[in-house]
C-alpha cells in the first residue's frame, strides 16, 4: 500500500527538465564558426573578410570533430566559410586588377597645380 500523503505521479508523465535547459554543453566552437564564417561573407563584398572566411572554416572543421550533435552551426560555418574565401579572393582580384589599370594610365585623379 502507498502512503496517503504522498501525491502518486500520472502514469505517463514526464518529469520536468530542470531551467536552462539540458546538461549538454555549449557548441561555441560551432557557433563561433557560423558568426565568423557570415562575418567574412558579408565583409567579403568589398574584400576585407579573408580572414574572418578563414577562421570560421577552421573552427568549423573544429566543431565538426568535437562537436558533432551542433551540425546546423558548424556547417553553417563551413559554407559561408568557403564561399566567404571564394569571394575575397574574387574582390581582391578585381581590386588589384582595377589599380594596376589605374596606375598604367596615368589617370590618377591628382589635379593638383
Amino acid at each position: 500500500m502507498t502512503d496517503p500523503t504522498v501525491p502518486e505521479p500520472a502514469p505517463y508523465s514526464q518529469p520536468i527538465p530542470p531551467l536552462g535547459g539540458t546538461d549538454a554543453p555549449t557548441p561555441t566552437l560551432s557557433i563561433i564558426s557560423m558568426i565568423l564564417g557570415i562575418l567574412g561573407l558579408l565583409i567579403g563584398i568589398v574584400g576585407g573578410g579573408l580572414l574572418f572566411s578563414v577562421g570560421g572554416v577552421v573552427l568549423g572543421h573544429l566543431g565538426q570533430r568535437k562537436e558533432p550533435a551542433a551540425k546546423g552551426f558548424w556547417l553553417t560555418g563551413l559554407i559561408t566559410g568557403y564561399v566567404g574565401i571564394l569571394l575575397n579572393v574574387v574582390v581582391i582580384v578585381v581590386w588589384i586588377i582595377f589599380f594596376i589599370t589605374v596606375a598604367a594610365t596615368g589617370d590618377n585623379f591628382y589635379y593638383g597645380g
